[in-house]
């Protein structure tokens, strides 16, 4: 089983930079997705960006130009680079990586989740 440990939030003024985080217990195989996901209180969790090895990234059409996903070679850490934050980006974020050995191998993990509070 693996665990995926997130860092990098905190509270940052509007306008500022950010850099999550997202590190693997382990090297994974296998892997369609990866990417970050947030949840504001009080309503639903969206996704922000993923990244598809060999496919290329998804990101929200309000994060886009702004945050860049990005992963490391060994394929055991996820960023989020986030940049010109505003007070509509606080939210919890939570690091997501899928994928599978074989199909009778499939796997869905998910982080603790890292709060970003943004204030104006």
């Amino acid at each position: 089983q693996v665990q995926l440990v997130e860092s990098g939030g905190g509270l940052v003024q509007a306008g500022g930079s950010l850099r999550l985080s997202c590190a693997a217990s382990r090297r994974l195989r296998g892997i369609s997705d990866m990417g970050w996901y947030r949840q504001a209180p009080g309503k639903q969790r969206e996704k922000v960006a993923t990244i598809t090895p060999g496919a290329g990234t998804y990101y929200l059409d309000s994060v886009r130009g702004r945050f860049t996903i990005s992963r490391d070679n060994a394929e055991n850490t996820v960023y989020l680079e986030m940049n010109n934050l505003k007070p509509e980006d606080t939210a919890v974020y939570y690091c997501n990586v899928r994928g599978a050995v074989v199909v009778e191998r499939m796997y869905d993990y998910w982080g603790q989740g890292t709060q970003v509070t943004v204030s104006s």
